[in-house]
């Protein structure tokens, strides 16, 4: 079966989704590893494709979100992905070639590690940036030399549709192909027998995908989200770090899985930073109403969850902050338009249900601290996020945080440093996600490192681990035992006394 975009809003059986993997995995078996030059006209194509439908998708994109400036959308959304794509095409001929490790048993198994493709890789994608959270994991499965199948969210059917139509413009559907639909297809996607099964989206959904995958063992990287801490240290500058928390914040509306959701600041200087966070806003959104510059949630039912966070958040005693010129006060809420206004929350109750969950909205919590190891602590005590944030100097303080704390990346004095950086990788820890991609993380992810050892020796090995036992050899074995419990606890002595 072929899907194709007339239809890609709507489900897909599973018996459908199993004949477009078998399509796949037999175009794969006839061809398991592509050379460099195939792999690159796929990613080219690729490429080509969904750069043919820019306007297109922008507009589709701007229809689904219900407001969403088309700047925002080919910045981040189009060519987001492309200077990681870039760097990928450039190393594939270095990555993809074996490399040689040290031979084996002493000296004498001389091994080498092929870098092979896994076989079919499924894309999971969000709804948040729709395209190029599909786009940019399925380049780097293709330049693993992999086929791919991409569950598209159907929170953006718009989108859906011109995406399909745009990769299948370029691509066969057994090199690409794409597939929307709801729950079900969803469902029956996760449940198909990947060589990988690649997920973006949050922690929630991310735990049925794992465990979907797990009943066929097949792997998983995980990519979600969580409670990522922005903390502004004693020597920190509070207006500059107003202004790019503000940013972190703001950017899509506050749904980007690597926003900050709450920052520390030193009590002392509460005031001042939110009148410069205040500020910030102000430069960002002069206007909010009808600001054409200003995303939309993506539906109602996020629009409801987010500014249900903030009613019980002010109804349990939070003090609410809305960052609008006052002119616009009276205008709000902005339901019909799901508009919800830059909000910052202080004096929040521990028990308001906002600390439980990642906002994904633009609304900012703010702490105080006397001591900024009250801070720490707090962060290092909860879910592990996808990035932290640290705002000041390189000083004993920053890595006491960065010791004591464990996050996907850290960022000090901006917003997603880590996430723009190709050469290292992008992934969560824990509650946030597993696993990695962007550049040679990505390659690596989406590759068998199969070692292949060989011997030319003229005695077999394995005959000296099998009987008879002679006494000899048991002598031998309990000998060699006894010498490394004695070395082990000798080095341990010599630390003891040292």
């Amino acid at each position: 079966m072929t899907i194709t975009a007339s239809d890609i809003t709507a489900d897909v059986t599973a018996a459908e989704l199993q004949r477009l993997l078998d399509a796949q995995r037999a175009a794969h078996a006839a061809d398991p590893i592509p050379d460099a030059a195939t792999r690159r006209d796929r990613i080219d194509r690729l490429v080509a494709g969904v750069l043919e439908h820019t306007a297109e998708l922008a507009d589709a994109l701007a229809a689904d979100f219900g407001s969403r400036p088309t700047t925002t959308s080919l910045e981040i959304d189009i060519l987001g992905a492309l200077q990681s794509i870039a760097h990928t095409r450039d190393h594939l001929e270095e990555w993809m070639a074996p490399t040689q490790a040290q031979a084996g048993l002493g000296g004498i198994i001389p091994t080498q590690v092929q870098h092979r493709p896994k076989g079919v890789v499924g894309v999971i994608g969000p709804w948040n940036f729709p395209v190029v959270l599909v786009f940019a994991p399925a380049a780097e499965a293709l330049a693993a030399g992999n086929r791919v199948m991409i569950k598209f969210s159907d929170m953006a059917p718009r989108t859906a549709e011109v995406f399909a139509r745009a990769v299948a413009s370029r691509m066969s559907p057994e090199e690409v192909v794409v597939v929307g639909g709801g729950l079900d297809t969803a469902r029956a996607f996760s449940d198909l027998r990947f060589d990988h099964l690649f997920f973006t989206g949050s922690p929630k959904v991310g735990r049925l995908v794992a465990a979907a995958a797990g009943a066929n063992l097949v792997p998983v990287t995980l990519e979600l989200g969580g409670k990522n801490p922005a903390i502004v240290a004693p020597d920190g500058d509070i207006a500059g770090a107003a202004v790019r928390i503000a940013g972190g914040r703001m950017l899509n509306n506050g749904q980007v899985c690597l926003s900050p959701d709450y920052a520390f600041v030193p009590a002392a200087r509460k005031d001042e930073f939110v009148a410069a966070y205040r500020d910030a806003i102000a430069t960002y959104f002069p206007t909010f109403a009808d600001n054409p510059d200003v995303v939309s949630m993506i539906d109602d039912a996020n629009y409801r969850r987010v500014t249900g966070l903030v009613d019980d958040a002010t109804a349990k005693g939070a003090t609410e902050h809305v960052l609008v010129p006052e002119a616009e006060l009276a205008a709000l809420p902005l339901a019909d338009a799901r508009r919800i206004p830059p909000t910052l929350l202080t004096d929040v109750p521990a028990d308001a249900q906002i600390h439980g969950e990642e906002i994904f909205g633009p609304v900012l919590v703010l702490h105080t601290y006397d001591d900024v190891d009250e801070a720490i602590a707090y962060t290092a005590a909860g879910e592990h996020p996808l990035s932290s944030y640290w705002f000041g100097g390189d000083t004993a303080d920053f890595q006491r945080f960065v010791q004591l704390t464990t996050s996907g990346a850290v960022s000090r004095n901006d917003f997603a440093l880590a996430y723009n950086n190709d050469d290292v990788p992008f992934g969560g820890a824990g509650m946030s996600g597993s696993g990695g991609y962007h550049g040679k993380a990505g390659f690596d992810t989406f590759s068998n490192h199969r070692p292949i050892a060989q011997s030319d020796l003229p005695v077999a090995l394995v005959p000296n681990l099998l009987p008879p036992l002679t006494d000899e050899r048991v002598a031998g074995a309990e000998a060699m035992a006894k010498g490394a419990a004695a070395d082990t606890v000798s080095r341990l002595d010599g630390r003891a006394q040292s």
